[in-house]
This record gives structure tokens, C-alpha cells and sequence, in this order.
């Protein structure tokens, strides 16, 4: 069975769980942070505003999580000297920098009634199982007129093909930098009118 809730009104909550499945699920993407997943774990799970995040649970274990904003709202507080503590000075430093600079930041056409989805992700053992397909479900049925996505990789075809069937179509695209060391050679990004 699986269970939709916002990360705050989960009975004990730890930030670490979400924080897993977030780096379980882009593991690739944040190799650079650190390859052990649980260090990125811990580093990460400071910055979860849980007001921000969905959860699908499987069997009351965290399975698949997404954010979502509406405006100018963040999904992240980072903080430096956390990313320090776990990935030490220097990496830790650099790690705070990307993540301000890469993961902060409204869509620009952000305004009230308009919800950006992001970071959504399964953790790898949940995968094709339909989870992610409730979770986005549960948070298209959210009082918003309009629904944005960005920055999807051109290679993510189960995410961009998901969207799509969702009613999601491309509104956007722009060039990967170092696409070739990247593996991949653009940013997606979709929208959905609400039904």
C-alpha cells in the first residue's frame, strides 16, 4: 500500500530518512559531494524544510519523495558549517557553494498559484512500482493553477516519459554545460495547466 504525506505530519520524522531516498535517488548526481550515500545522508538532512516535501510510503517505509513550492519558496536551508562537519573544510565548503548556487532559487516566472515539483525521486529498490506515478499524482491534485518542472536531464526517459503521461508537456530546454564529462546534453523543463 502506498501512503501520500507531507514530511512535517509524519509521525517521527528524521530528516535522515528523506535525506536517503534524496541521495539514494540521484546518487550519480551527487557523486561529487561524497560516493558514501550515508555521509551524503547525514550532510543533507540538516537543510529539509519538511513544509516543502512530500513522501510516498510503502509499507510506512520513506519509498519516494518530491518537493513543492509555490512562489519564491525554498525546498532547502543549507547551512555551511553542516556540509563542513560531514565533508570536511574544504569539500564541505565547495558542497555548500554548489548547492546554493545549483539548488536555491524560484523559477522565473514564479508567482502565487504556481507550483514548482521538484527533486522527485524512488529509491532504487522501489522503483517501477507505480510510486512515483501516486506521489506526483497526490501533488497534481494540490489547489494550483498551474504546475512547473525543471531541469530534467534530456537521458532521464522514465521521469520525462512519466511527466508526460501525467499531462506534462516541454516548455523549455537549455544547453548541459560540459554535456560530454556530464552525460548528458540539455536541461528539460515542463509544465501543466491544472485540469
Amino acid at each position: 500500500m502506498i501512503e501520500i504525506k507531507r514530511v512535517n505530519a509524519l509521525a517521527g520524522f528524521q530528516p535522515s530518512d528523506i535525506a536517503a531516498v534524496l541521495v539514494g535517488g540521484f546518487a550519480e548526481d551527487f557523486a561529487y559531494f561524497s560516493k558514501n550515500q550515508e555521509t551524503l545522508a547525514r550532510a543533507f538532512a540538516h537543510m529539509i524544510i519538511p513544509e516543502r516535501f512530500y513522501v510516498a510510503l510503502v509499507d510506512r517505509v520513506p519509498a519516494a519523495i518530491a518537493s513543492l513550492t509555490e512562489a519564491d519558496q525554498e525546498c532547502f536551508t543549507p547551512d555551511r558549517s553542516e556540509f563542513q562537519r560531514h565533508l570536511g573544510t574544504w569539500h564541505g565548503l565547495i558542497s555548500y557553494f554548489i548547492v546554493r548556487t545549483q539548488f536555491l532559487g524560484a523559477f522565473e516566472g514564479a508567482r502565487p498559484g504556481l507550483a514548482e515539483i521538484g527533486f522527485v525521486t524512488t529509491a532504487p529498490q522501489y522503483q517501477r512500482r507505480g510510486v512515483a506515478m501516486e506521489l506526483m499524482k497526490h501533488l497534481l491534485a494540490r489547489p494550483f493553477d498551474e504546475f512547473v518542472l525543471r531541469d530534467i536531464k534530456d537521458t532521464n526517459v522514465a521521469a520525462l516519459s512519466l511527466y508526460r503521461k501525467l499531462g506534462f508537456s516541454e516548455s523549455d530546454s537549455r544547453p548541459a554545460r560540459f554535456a560530454k564529462r556530464a552525460g548528458f546534453s540539455r536541461y528539460v523543463s515542463m509544465n501543466r495547466k491544472a485540469a
